[in-house]
């Protein structure tokens, strides 16, 4: 039933007829998880009998179904946060690696020189030394700078040793560097977002304390501004003179509302 969800997935949809034959279709073809649907029937539609299809390479795509592992991270959140990371760190992930990659090209130059004029084993007729090319001392370059070492390829003169040594030093203190940025940066983001959600939670408390001290300071009788909430609060004893002013035709200013009439309450509260 998994496998037949992306197809069903479209007629089923609660949205428009137009857009569930255009986007539902589109949004399901781009899913891995078709070509993983894509695969299997591929694979059971030619059975593993004969060599039509060339059916023993196309069992390899089962592999693909290994992609069902990116429904742990559905909305790409993991490698956002990665990609943030690498991007705010850049400048320095190029600089050490930049350096590094120079030291590995010139110290590995280095020891091939030292090591090509090996002298060679009198009873084999071979090379001790085993760097007989460039690449081979390219190979053992990035092997230890990846602080591998398979020791298949090590140098054996006195001079390749000492090259080695320097090599060793300060090659790798550069290539180990990148994953100490990276580290900081990680939890510098992981802190930043913490940050965050905590400045998120005090904004609601922070409007209602700045809204409270406004109601207060607008209700206020020696307000003397526009933007006053005293024309809104009913006053239970109005002087008969205002009405007498106004000719008698003239309304007061009491306006109670049900919003504002808690008005009183908000002043003695705060």
């Amino acid at each position: 039933m998994n496998r037949l969800a992306p197809s069903v997935r479209p007629c089923v949809s609660t949205e428009r007829l137009p857009t569930k034959l255009f986007y539902g279709s589109y949004n399901n073809c781009s899913s891995p998880n078709l070509i993983v649907v894509v695969a299997s029937i591929v694979v059971l539609t030619l059975g593993s009998n004969g060599q039509v299809f060339a059916t023993s390479a196309i069992r390899g795509i089962r592999f693909l179904q290994i992609l069902r592992m990116l429904h742990v991270d559905r909305q790409g959140g993991t490698w956002r946060l990665l990609g943030s990371v690498v991007f705010i760190h850049r400048q320095e992930l190029i600089t050490t690696l930049y350096i590094g990659f120079l030291g590995l090209i010139f110290s590995s130059y280095f020891v091939y020189l030292a090591e090509k004029d090996a002298v060679e084993d009198e009873e084999e007729g071979k090379n001790t030394g085993t760097f007989s090319s460039y690449a081979d001392a390219l190979w053992w370059g990035v092997i230890t700078v990846t602080t591998i070492g398979y020791g298949d390829t090590v140098p054996r003169t006195w001079m390749g040793k000492i090259v080695a040594s320097c090599f060793s030093v300060f090659a790798i203190s550069f290539f180990a560097l990148p994953a100490g940025i990276l580290g900081s940066g990680f939890a510098l983001k992981v802190q930043q977002k913490q940050r965050q959600k905590h400045f998120n939670r005090q904004i609601p408390a922070a409007a209602m304390l700045i809204q409270c001290l406004w109601r207060c300071y607008a209700a206020d009788k020696s307000f003397n501004s526009t933007a006053t909430w005293q024309v809104y609060l009913s006053d239970p004893n109005p002087p008969a003179a205002n009405n007498n002013a106004a000719g008698g035709s003239g309304s007061n200013y009491s306006m109670p509302l049900s919003k504002v009439s808690d008005s009183n309450n908000y002043v003695q509260l705060c």
